[in-house]
């Protein structure tokens, strides 16, 4: 039963300290998968991929700049950015990922000296390196966290530009690509690189959102529970999206029931089923791929 004296505006704090020591190591396992895929098959095949570790490799190459230090630097100023623009509650979820995933990216670098790739195929190093960012992604996805960098600047050009967060990521991750093959200029696989570069960004998100949750970027939830005021209320409040309740019939008992749907983008997943089960542990609901949404504000 849904306790009465926890508010609504109480239930994201719960879910965000739920299996908090579970998540935290979850999330160390996933940015270590990050920086092992990013330092042992895309740094020194200079494989940019798009992110703020995609620009690293750019700046390293062009300026001798550690990587590490550079993703480090960015992410805790793309943190404050998120805290002024996106506010408090949009920004904690990245804070840790974006200190550990730098840390990693340092600690695992001497491993490229010991674990060399003596193979010309290049696009076999990148598929195997995107399949290991994808889980890694994945992983820190289904926890509820993230590692910032870019994942913040999509946010911002989400908001302000009324595109979808795919959209922004596809917009931001394909000029950092494109610019690889202006900078990189010195490798003869300059341009073949942002080819593979593309079919790694792709690689990469299949892999995490099957590693989430099926293949697609969102959700569709279908809700029967008997706190529909208070599920409506979460789903419009504080996961900001619109819901739509739908008048159902028992098919056995022949009584009328509401049936809320709404949709979810992947990454918000963890929260929404955390959500209604906070509110109403008895809640039957349905969770499917939704593969294209249009229309909607």
């Amino acid at each position: 039963m849904f306790k009465k004296r926890n508010s609504i505006d109480k239930i994201m704090e719960k879910i965000q300290s739920k299996n908090l020591i579970k998540r935290y190591f979850t999330l160390i396992c996933g940015c270590l998968l990050l920086a092992l895929a990013f330092n042992i098959f895309f740094l020194p095949r200079n494989i940019v991929y798009g992110g703020v570790t995609g620009v690293s490799i750019i700046v390293n190459k062009l300026f001798g700049i550690d990587t590490s230090l550079f993703v480090l630097v960015v992410s805790l100023i793309l943190l404050v950015i998120s805290f002024l623009v996106l506010g408090f509650e949009e920004t904690k979820g990245s804070v840790a990922g974006s200190i550990i995933f730098p840390i990693f990216i340092k600690l695992t670098s001497p491993l490229a000296n010991y674990i060399v790739l003596e193979t010309d195929n290049i696009l076999l190093v990148a598929i195997f390196g995107a399949v290991v960012y994808g889980v890694g992604a994945g992983t820190n996805f289904k926890t509820g966290f993230t590692t910032g960098g870019t994942d913040i600047i999509n946010q911002i050009v989400s908001k302000y530009t009324k595109i979808s967060l795919g959209k922004a990521l596809i917009l931001t991750d394909g000029i950092i690509i494109l610019l690889s093959g202006f900078f990189l200029t010195d490798s003869v696989y300059a341009w073949e690189n942002v080819m593979i570069g593309v079919v790694v960004i792709y690689i990469i998100s299949l892999i995490t959102d099957k590693v989430v949750l099926g293949i697609s970027g969102s959700k569709a939830f279908y809700i029967i529970t008997d706190h529909e005021t208070d599920v409506k209320k979460f789903i419009l409040r504080h996961l900001s999206h619109g819901v739509t309740v739908l008048d159902g019939k028992g098919g056995y008992t022949g009584n009328h029931q509401k049936v809320i749907m709404c949709i979810i983008p992947t990454k918000e997943y963890f929260i929404a089923k955390e959500g209604i089960l906070e509110i109403d542990p008895n809640a039957f609901f349905l969770v499917t791929d939704a593969y294209e949404i249009s229309g909607g504000k």
